[in-house]
């Protein structure tokens, strides 16, 4: 299998590998449906660009706490129950976004799926690497993330739609059928104790941690994506809102604008992952998708001068009117070129930390610290955002954001080319060697 070249389709013919995507699908069916929602709630309670840059804060900032102990905890334990436990969760945070009735609540239930989001990124990506043939982590994961993107997708149109038209109980419900689907299929699929590969008397997690850190290529993309976090977690959370309350554009069509970006996402990401896999210089994958990312943010403005110029027209699509104006438009082309970058910069950037992580037998602990270093970034991103949004303005938020993430690509280009001179006065230190 590990020859043969394709997506995730040739994939999803290994039962193992289709169970992971099916936690994958519905993660991040959910995911996306979950921003077009707090969109919604946003407008519905009136909330200031401060408390809407609590739904992101509080999001991440259970994940900040938990995923470096979750990390080690994985690589030495049973994987496949921490995932069951993550569907779990995430069937309760539906619960709970159907019955709130405040931005505080909002909040509140944003820490609870930050926690079952952890318990499934980090745990299905460390075991997609583990199960994977050596030769083919990045096909695997470039595989294991087209499902997400699609599934993504999904919760973009279908979601948005069943808010728009049902509103949020049903929504939920549906979520929840997914959710308990996957549940099922990891259930009678996946094998008990996938990966785990360390010995917990090898070495402490500490020791794990500052032996994962002292690897060059690790340090570089562990600053870079603490970095890059920042302005991609101001696109994430606050486009939806931006498109909401202030061009009244509807559930629907925000779905719209977020499937852009994962339409070019999930059909260029198989092809990205095996392009990951051929390549000797990843890094430069991670670079050009940095840059194009930056790009696309600092797009989002536009949105304003466009609404004016451009003739709306108005659609009828499942029973209801949708009217789209310049803003839309530009929206989603700025979705669709940040869809390509995330295709050309997260396989590249995954199969790095797996391929680093292999060194000391602790993969889910090398994705932990991935995911460490971009909790970071995601705490402080949506609280900066919020407060320059309600203090100077949404355009500057998101100006702001595109400036950190092009500083970001900058400084990881120094770092590496400081790595690369270092490892050829050192042969055999080379970053990624």
């Amino acid at each position: 299998m590990s020859s043969e070249q394709g997506g995730a389709l040739t994939l999803l013919r290994d039962r193992e590998f289709a169970a992971l995507s099916a936690t994958a699908f519905a993660r991040s069916q959910a995911y996306s449906t979950v921003l077009i929602a707090l969109a919604l709630y946003a407008d519905q309670f009136g909330t200031t660009g401060s408390v809407e840059g609590l739904f992101g804060t509080g999001f991440a900032l259970v994940q900040l706490a938990l995923v470096l102990p979750l990390g080690r905890t994985v690589d030495t334990g049973n994987a496949k129950r921490y995932l069951l436990a993550g569907l779990v969760v995430n069937v309760g945070v539906f619960v709970g976004f159907a019955l709130v009735e405040s931005a505080t609540q909002v909040i509140l239930v944003r820490v609870v799926q930050g926690l079952g989001a952890s318990l499934l990124w980090i745990t299905g990506s460390a075991v997609v690497g583990e199960i994977s043939p050596d030769d083919a982590s990045g096909r695997w994961l470039g595989g294991y993330n087209q499902v997400g993107a699609f599934s993504s997708l999904l919760g973009d149109l279908v979601g948005g739609y069943l808010l728009y038209a049902h509103g949020f109980t049903l929504t939920y419900a549906v979520l929840s059928a997914v959710t308990i689907g996957a549940f099922v299929m990891l259930f009678v699929y996946l094998r008990d104790d996938p990966g785990g590969r360390a010995d917990p008397a090898d070495a402490t997690g500490l020791e794990t941690f500052r032996g994962l850190l002292a690897l060059p290529t690790v340090r570089a993309l562990s600053l870079f994506r603490m970095a890059f976090a920042v302005g991609k977690m101001t696109v994430i959370v606050f486009l939806p809102i931006f498109a909401r309350k202030e061009f009244a554009i509807t559930a629907f069509a925000i779905g719209w604008i977020l499937a852009g970006g994962k339409l070019t996402k999930t059909l260029l990401q198989g092809y990205t992952g095996d392009l990951t896999d051929r390549v000797d210089s990843r890094h430069r994958l991670i670079v050009a998708g940095a840059l194009l990312y930056g790009l696309g943010t600092a797009l989002v403005p536009a949105a304003l001068l466009a609404e004016g110029l451009v003739e709306p027209i108005t659609l009828r699509v499942l029973g209801g009117e949708q009217t789209l104006g310049g803003a839309f438009l530009v929206l989603f082309a700025a979705y669709a070129v940040i869809g390509v970058a995330d295709s050309l910069r997260l396989p590249a950037s995954m199969a790095l930390f797996v391929e680093e992580g292999e060194r000391l037998d602790s993969v889910a602990s090398s994705m932990s610290v991935r995911s460490f270093s971009w909790k970071v970034g995601q705490v402080i991103g949506p609280a900066m955002a919020g407060v320059i949004k309600e203090f100077v303005s949404t355009a500057a938020a998101f100006f702001a954001a595109a400036g950190i993430v092009f500083a970001a690509t900058v400084a990881f280009v120094v770092m590496y080319a400081r790595f690369e001179a270092t490892a050829a006065e050192s042969p055999g230190a080379a970053p990624g060697d």
